[in-house]
């Protein structure tokens, strides 16, 4: 069985013995997991449920009810675990005697009381009064030193009825073993009293409700038995017998008090004349007693003096009373100007403010102090934010004159170290560029200032409209006036807080967006030095700042319309973000040829088209945050010129990098350092590496540019495309289709250059070659092979294959293709012009056409293809067999010969088709 289902066990009860209504605490395990969980209190056989309070599973305070036994034992009932069993027993004592003023359901002896004459508290108002337990826990006093506490806690005081009371002080020294559970009991015992500081004497109702119960009983019984038995006032019957039984019962407690009821009517005789002498006494020491307290800091407590003595003495007619009365009001106006000067004082706490607007409240100072303490808590918060301004811009101009003179002092120590030979680092320049903008600064002291201030500031607004800034009688009395104000400065208050947050704004927008601010706005909240822009991280910390700011004042219920330019704020902000982030990528972009190394990897690629994506990828990252839209938040491409200016940034990065690419190809090998330049030697290709001391031609750049163009198109415009979805750009389509266009453009460019540059010379020695030596194709000798001519242009195309191949294998075949296509267009050319041909003429002009186009048969495009066939339809027909079988010997003994020089063509086909 689980310990929740057990039976409860009362162990102990607190005292064990007592008069009926003693209050009592019993103690022991399993007594109940709830207050509806207990359902039976048994104590010497009486029912004691109704005044039992549960107060945890192993603690129960109740009162002892009348009963007939003298000891019995304590049986607790829950309905967890049934009917419960105790190891010990109460005793019952007889009642005592009742005093004199006590309220009692019992018969009770008379006890000492709290005689507010004698025993009052000087300094503590007699309303003021608390018990002398507040946590309603038992006391455990510490040992610690009192003198190490008032060292400690200088200037304070345990004493929870004094102004300057400490709790750490208190519970260091009443409960300083105390457990963490049995303070949370304190604080549950705190809000009880709380909530019954309003009931009374309930506690004697509650506590009489037995005796009352046991009445009722009795009284029913006897009126069913005088129905039972059907007489009413017959002499000798019960009704008589009773009604004589009361009668005596009366005349005898008459006997028996008239001495108690006397004493007591000359008690309260001579307790009015000493409340009299004491009223007097009171206010002729109130003057002096208000100037102590002003002194001590004790306003609550001349508070309560001055309404005591107002409304005993505040109508009166007696002369002297008047005078000093005269007196305590005089000493009271001044009370209220000197907490009217503090009221207004900045800075201040909003505690200390509540604090004093009450006192004046309870004072009933003319005017409305609540309301003046918020316009110049207002007025000293503009003033602030603009103190925060001059100071920043003061700063700068501090900064700027010693950067000057640092730069000249730099500039003639660089001067006099060159004289001598050294070399000149500065180590400020370095130091400068890390510190962080002084309008970046000043945004971040403003949203800070605000922070600070602003919180406090709607706070006692909102204090202010609920009327929690008012004591209880102060609101009572001024409920409707107080109302009506609410009503008619509740508009005064929004304009307040529209132009803090306009000054907030307007502020930061001439820091950071001075074009956004009108011409007549530029004096207050401008000023700035515009020549140096701001870079986007920190734009983007900015708006960070400013977001985090616009979250705080949100959370603080702020009304939405009233911090709707804070947000109008945001977007530009985050807008020029954008603007300026993409501007230095663009910067950024420009210098990247000044970077490009010429080291060809695998692909035929050098690092700069990575580079490019990189760079834009990482300015994209950075604006991540700035275009993510947070709630409330619009998006940053809602506007359309926003949009068309960032398709036009966008545009532009992609063009200034081809940009680059045409410079790089154009520019001349003497502005070009190779002097480093490898190509990766880690592949077995069939012409070798690049050594130490190659040097790139203008060709070999034209073709590492082609290869990097392939993979722009191919790869790194499609990446960056995707990326600037994935960051929800606007225009993409329009941003792909222009920049392809454009590098589409440069690629055709540069390859027809390259073209030209390889081609024309192959074809331009073809037609020599084939007259070398006055050649004729109607007399010429029988045919033995290819001729040199053709030779040596096939080995000037394999020369373009090698040096394609080797700085990038995926151009061979485009390459290739167009230089056969060229050679081949001018071979047919070449067949056209020729007349006529001799037998053996005709013999070997298909036998060097058929030799060349087998040997680049791969590079083969419908072009060359069709130009192959014109020339061979230019030649006669071979008419006999032996012709036949001799062309095709021959063919075979050149591609025999030739074997070598045409095998990179083979070797690399499948890598070439692939690509």
């Amino acid at each position: 069985m689980s310990r929740a289902r057990q039976p409860p066990l009362v162990t102990g009860i607190s005292p064990n013995e007592g008069i009926p209504w003693t209050k009592v605490t019993i103690r022991g395990e399993n007594l109940g997991t709830g207050p509806t969980d207990l359902i039976g209190l048994a104590i010497c056989g009486h029912n004691c449920l109704l005044t039992a309070e549960w107060m945890s599973s192993s603690k129960i305070v109740c009162r002892v009810g009348q009963t007939k036994n003298d000891r019995g034992d304590i049986i607790v009932t829950t309905k967890s675990g049934g009917k419960g069993t105790s190891t010990v027993s109460f005793k019952l004592l007889k009642p005592e005697r009742i005093g004199i003023l006590d309220q009692s359901a019992v018969w009770v002896d008379e006890m000492n009381h709290y005689d507010m004459r004698t025993d009052r508290n000087k300094g503590i108002p007699p309303l003021s009064l608390r018990p002398a337990n507040p946590l309603g826990i038992d006391i455990e006093k510490s040992k610690f030193p009192q003198k190490d506490l008032e060292m400690l806690f200088h200037g304070m005081s345990a004493d929870f009825t004094s102004e300057n009371f400490s709790a750490a002080w208190y519970l260091i020294e009443n409960h300083s073993t105390t457990s963490f559970e049995q303070l949370k009991m304190a604080v549950n015992n705190l809000k009880k009293q709380a909530n019954k500081k309003n009931e009374g004497s309930l506690a004697y109702v509650k506590g009489g409700l037995s005796t009352f119960f046991e009445a009722q009983d009795a009284l029913s019984a006897i009126h069913q038995k005088l129905e039972a038995d059907g007489t009413e006032k017959v002499e000798g019957s019960m009704t008589q017998k009773l009604e004589n039984v009361l009668n005596r019962a009366s005349n005898t407690a008459d006997t028996l008090f008239q001495e108690v009821l006397g004493r007591k009517d000359k008690a309260d005789s001579t307790r009015n004349a000493l409340n009299v002498l004491q009223r007097f006494k009171f206010l002729f020491n109130l003057p002096l007693s208000i100037e102590r307290n002003i002194q001590k800091g004790d306003y609550d407590v001349v508070i309560n003096d001055y309404e005591k003595a107002k409304s005993l003495f505040g109508k009166t007619e007696v002369q002297v009373f008047k005078k000093y009365y005269a007196e305590v009001e005089t000493r009271i106006e001044a009370l209220r100007d000197l907490l009217l000067d503090k009221l207004l004082e900045t800075p201040s706490t909003l505690h200390d403010q509540k604090r004093y607007i009450r006192y004046l409240s309870d004072l009933h100072a003319p005017g409305d102090p609540a309301w003046q303490c918020i316009g110049a808590q207002h007025q000293w918060i503009l003033q602030l934010m603009h103190d925060c301004k001059d100071g920043i811009l003061h700063s700068a101009m501090l900064d700027l004159d010693n950067d000057v003179s640092s730069s000249m002092l730099g500039h003639l120590s660089q001067t006099a170290s060159l004289k001598r030979g050294s070399s000149f680092q500065s180590g400020q320049d370095g130091t400068w560029r890390c510190k962080t903008p002084h309008r970046v600064v000043f945004v971040e002291k403003l949203a800070k200032l605000v922070l600070s201030h602003l919180p406090n500031f709607w706070k006692l607004w909102i204090s202010y409209a609920n009327g929690s800034l008012f004591s209880e009688t102060a609101e009572k009395s001024g409920q409707i006036e107080r109302i009506k104000n609410v009503r008619q400065r509740q508009n005064d208050f929004k304009k307040m807080i529209q132009e803090l947050i306009h000054s907030l704004v307007k502020l930061t927008r001439g820091a950071l967006l001075p074009f956004t601010i009108k011409d007549g706005d530029v004096k207050q909240y401008g000023g700035w030095d515009g020549k140096a822009s701001l870079s986007g991280q920190w734009l983007t910390h900015v708006v960070q700042t400013v977001r985090l700011t616009y979250e705080s004042l949100t959370a603080l219920e702020i009304p939405n319309d009233m911090l709707q330019a804070i947000q109008e704020l945001i977007l530009d902000l985050r807008v020029c973000c954008v603007m300026v982030t993409l501007q230095h990528t663009a910067e950024e972009i420009k210098r990247l040829a000044e970077k490009e190394d010429w080291l060809v990897d695998n692909e035929g690629l050098t690092s700069l088209p990575c580079q490019f994506e990189q760079c834009i990828v990482l300015s994209l990252q950075a604006l991540s945050s700035v275009l993510e839209c947070k709630p409330g938040e619009a998006s940053v491409f809602q506007h359309p010129k926003t949009q068309e200016e960032v398709c036009r940034l966008s545009v532009s990065i992609m063009q200034i990098f081809i940009h680059c690419l045409e410079q790089l190809s154009s520019k001349p090998d003497a502005d070009i350092d190779t002097t480093h330049l490898s190509a990766d030697v880690s592949s077995p290709d069939l012409f070798g590496s690049v050594h130490e001391d190659f040097t790139l031609t203008s060709e070999q750049r034209l073709l590492i540019v082609l290869s990097n163009c392939r993979y722009l198109e191919r790869h790194t415009f499609l990446n960056i495309a995707e990326h600037f979805e994935k960051h929800s750009f606007q225009g993409i389509e329009k941003i792909t289709q222009v920049s392809m266009a454009s590098l589409k453009e440069l690629d055709q460019r540069l390859f027809e250059n390259y073209i030209e540059l390889k081609a024309d010379p192959i074809v331009g020695s073809l037609e020599p070659g084939i007259y070398a030596g006055c050649f004729d194709w109607k007399d010429c000798l029988p045919s033995t092979g290819v001729r040199n001519y053709l030779k040596e242009a096939l080995v000037n195309i394999i020369a373009v294959h090698a040096e394609v191949f080797t700085l990038s294998k995926g151009l061979v075949p485009r390459v290739l293709s167009r230089v056969v296509e060229a050679v081949s267009e001018e071979l047919s050319r070449l067949m056209q012009c020729v007349s006529s041909f001799s037998k053996h003429g005709a013999l070997q002009a298909r036998l060097e056409i058929c030799a060349l186009r087998d040997a680049v048969a791969i590079y083969l495009t419908p072009e060359s293809k069709s130009s192959f066939k014109q020339a061979l339809e230019v030649l006669p027909q071979l008419s006999s067999g032996a012709d036949k079988k001799l062309l095709e010997e021959l063919l075979n003994k050149f591609k025999s010969s030739m074997y070598l020089q045409l095998t990179c063509f083979q070797t690399s086909s499948p890598t070439m088709m692939k690509t």
